[in-house]
């Protein structure tokens, strides 16, 4: 069994490079990055050591589809995109990396010469706003995606890829719809807030979440064992889920960090929009289909969280804000 894992340098990926080191999986780590910044936040160097690095972009058809032929790759961990901040301000360019890249991933499994299972990263932004929706309403995969935004568009694209995959080729894959991940290595894009403002706790610095309202959180490390999951799950067929963490109100967010740090309540404050995404999900078909998923409840995430920076602050490693 060989992994390769796309966007390998970015949050989820960095913590799904390291559960599969753990589980003494061969694994390669495909990124544009070309330095493991993340994953030496919470690895050790002799796990580090273990992976091989390759640099590469998802948008480049021939190198991709050699390095999977060539390097006997047998599932594929496809995480690599850009986020919502940059597909509204380059679509263009977005729809390249986030909907091109993910073409190239299957065509890359299609023509491997072996079967090659495929697991990747749709998100919640498949859905509207919450008015979009009935009021308080559960939304289940079989429900209407109405995506307000360029990325949320490409991402339902890419499902629809997927079953495309699956029916004209037999490549079996699984989607997972994120909402907001947070953890150490989380840096980038609209939602990070919530991890920085946690970050700058620790720093000692004042910070301002750029949202209100409501979010569904979900614990980077239980994230990156779901993708892993539904990556070795022997289930046939092109299939994509809702996956759900904690739903909580940004207040709740800067309470739960004042339960280990009081001085967050000084620290931190918010003011900005709802994400324009809705934000409860049913996750039982997940559930059903790939058992074991774990979820990390908030209060054990947060302190997790702090305790992760905590240590990289007394190691000087902790990055300045």
């Amino acid at each position: 069994m060989r992994v390769l894992v796309t966007g390998a340098q970015g949050c989820i990926g960095s913590w799904a490079v390291k559960q599969l080191v753990e589980q003494q999986i061969d694994v390669i780590a495909y990124d544009q990055e070309t330095e493991p910044v993340r994953l030496r936040l919470i690895a050790p160097e002799d796990q580090v050591a273990k992976v091989r690095f390759v640099k590469g972009a998802i948008e480049d058809t021939a190198a991709l589809k050699q390095l999977v032929r060539d390097e006997n790759v047998t599932h594929i961990l496809h995480l690599a995109a850009v986020l919502m901040p940059f597909c509204q301000a380059e679509p263009v360019r977005g729809g390249m990396i986030n909907v091109i890249g993910t073409l190239n991933v299957f065509e890359a499994a299609r023509d491997a010469g072996r079967p090659v299972r495929v697991a990747y990263a749709s998100s919640s932004a498949v859905w509207g706003p919450s008015d979009a929706y009935g009021e308080g309403q559960l939304l289940n995969e079989d429900d209407p995606l109405k995506p307000s935004s360029h990325y949320g568009v490409f991402k339902q694209a890419n499902e629809g890829s997927a079953r495309a995959f699956y029916l004209s080729n037999g490549i079996s894959s699984m989607g997972l719809r994120p909402w907001t991940v947070y953890g150490v290595g989380r840096d980038r894009g609209l939602t990070s807030d919530p991890t920085l403002a946690m970050q700058a706790v620790v720093l000692g610095q004042p910070f301002q979440i750029r949202l209100s309202g409501f979010m569904d959180l979900q614990y980077v490390e239980d994230v990156a064992a779901a993708f892993l999951r539904c990556l070795f799950a022997e289930v046939e067929g092109a299939e994509v889920f809702n996956l759900r963490g904690e739903i909580v109100a940004i207040e709740q967010i800067i309470e739960t960090i004042a339960q280990f740090r009081p001085e967050a309540r000084r620290l931190l404050s918010f003011a900005g929009p709802q994400v324009p995404v809705a934000y409860r999900m049913d996750d039982s078909r997940l559930k059903k289909m790939v058992p074991g998923i774990p979820s990390t409840n908030l209060v054990q995430g947060v302190e997790k969280t702090l305790s992760g920076f905590q240590r990289l602050r007394q190691e000087g490693r902790l990055p300045a804000l």
